[in-house]
């Protein structure tokens, strides 16, 4: 009785992405002409949890016209940064069977644009993705050529952004299949960002597993080694990568159905909170995104629901 009861729970998981598909999710992530009226993004993408790319948004930036590699290495050159290093391009990623966070190095702003423009090199992948506001905390000369916030979004959610944060690297450095609990605001100022994403509905097809937290140590040598974080609790991830799924191991991603986008410069990515994103990037690709913190409403209720009953029922 207990095993039919699960199984009717195990089915119902299965066919709920689909409803939700075909009742919310775009078969594409629409484009928008110019930014919506705060009323229009709040009820249009904010409270459907609709992802959307803003053209037209970004246009009265200066960091528009000036932010290019020369302009970052005149203006900010001999600035120090936080820089994360891989071996492979995949930062806070599942390697084997450990969830690995990059090693960190401070290094002159110069330096990563050398290694981006191939005058010098340096082991690993380099990726200037510190978050947490390091754009005002460690870039502070480059405020000027921004926004400070995106006003018709601040107006619409009732709060100034969390974080404002700046991301340059090379073309390897990809960013792990996850999830955050922020409304993310992704505005590409230099070259493309190319996303894949999932909403939140997919849940029961997106694998998690629990993982002994890691960090890479760059050696004297430039090589590289895993260290455990022997004190962490084990974190949950997804092992998953969405460009190459084993198919085999997590047979329940066939049913998902991911959507891709590419923001380009000048664009303005709109990915709510909770939805699932992989990201790749051209080389030396500049952007500059703005975190709001998520309401923690209804729709955060509904997806705890479904991600507890995803793991009680052993759905993946």
């Amino acid at each position: 009785m207990a095993e039919a009861a699960l199984d009717a729970v195990r089915r119902e998981l299965r066919e709920f992405p689909v409803a939700a598909r075909e009742l919310s999710v775009p078969l594409a992530v629409p484009h928008l002409d110019e930014p919506p009226s705060p009323l229009h993004f709040y009820r249009d993408w904010v409270c459907p949890n609709r992802p959307c790319i803003i053209r037209n948004a970004l246009q009265h930036w200066p960091a528009l016209r000036k932010w290019s590699l020369p302009y970052l290495r005149a203006t900010v050159g001999s600035t120090k940064v936080s820089v994360a290093v891989t071996p492979d391009g995949y930062a806070d990623a599942v390697r084997g069977d450990r969830f690995v966070m990059p090693a960190e190095r401070r290094l002159p702003l110069s330096h990563v644009l050398d290694v981006l423009e191939g005058r010098a090199q340096h082991p690993g992948v380099l990726y200037v993705q510190k978050q947490c506001s390091n754009l005002p905390t460690e870039l502070p000369q480059l405020l000027p050529d921004v926004e400070p916030h995106v006003p018709w979004a601040s107006e619409a959610l009732g709060k100034m952004p969390d974080a404002v944060n700046f991301w340059l690297g090379e073309a390897a450095a990809v960013t792990s299949l996850h999830k955050d609990h922020y409304e993310n605001l992704y505005c590409v100022v230099s070259g493309e960002k190319h996303f894949l994403l999932h909403p939140p509905s997919d849940r029961p097809f997106i694998p998690y597993e629990l993982y002994t937290q890691a960090t890479y140590q760059l050696t004297e040598e430039g090589s590289f080694k895993m260290v455990d974080e022997e004190a962490m609790e084990k974190v949950p991830w997804i092992p998953l990568d969405p460009l190459a799924p084993d198919l085999a191991r997590y047979p329940s991603y066939r049913q998902a159905q991911a959507l891709r986008c590419t923001v380009r410069a000048g664009e303005m990515l709109y990915l709510p909170a909770l939805w699932f994103h992989h990201v790749q990037q051209s080389h030396g690709c500049i952007a500059v995104n703005f975190w709001y913190d998520m309401e923690y409403d209804l729709k955060y209720s509904y997806f705890q629901l479904l991600d507890s009953l995803t793991k009680v029922s052993g759905l993946n």
